[in-house]
């Protein structure tokens, strides 16, 4: 029967005892950060993201938010099939198929898309092609990868 030698069975024995010592002792101390300023930027109250895109909606005091009737519809274009959003209210009838196209416009509601921050963008060569990595702000990168 083969047994470990003893450094084996020793570096097992002081990993073991670093792994405790240091799960005893936790991660240190800690101190709770609090910031003094608003933030600035974007109203989140006015944020709406419609398919997979964000819009900035504001609307005059005239433009009643109280839905009466809301209907969603199935819409065939093209071989695409779609849902719109139809919401009658006291001001008037709205829909999101034309709320969030840049060829109809509301009296009173002003939609204005929000798009991404510019992203960093670093190229590589690797394995007969170029492969670029593309940051974003949200801590996420895009791979893109072609041949020549």
């Amino acid at each position: 029967m083969n047994l470990p030698d003893r450094h084996l069975l020793m570096g097992m024995a002081l990993g073991a005892a670093c792994a405790t010592a240091l799960a005893a002792i936790g991660p240190g101390m800690v101190v709770e950060a609090f910031g003094d300023e608003t933030p600035t930027g974007i109203d989140a109250s006015k944020l709406v993201r419609y398919e997979n895109k964000f819009y900035e909606v504001s609307h005059d005091d005239s433009i009643s938010t109280d839905p009466i009737l809301t209907t969603r519809v199935k819409k065939v274009e093209a071989g695409r099939v779609s849902y719109v959003t139809i919401t009658n209210t006291a001001s008037g009838t709205y829909s999101s198929d034309a709320l969030f196209s840049n060829h109809v416009q509301y009296p009173g509601v002003d939609v204005t898309g929000i798009y991404p921050q510019p992203a960093n963008e670093f190229s590589y060569w690797s394995h007969g092609h170029w492969t670029t990595v593309i940051t974003r702000s949200a801590n996420s990168f895009i791979m893109r990868s072609w041949r020549n």
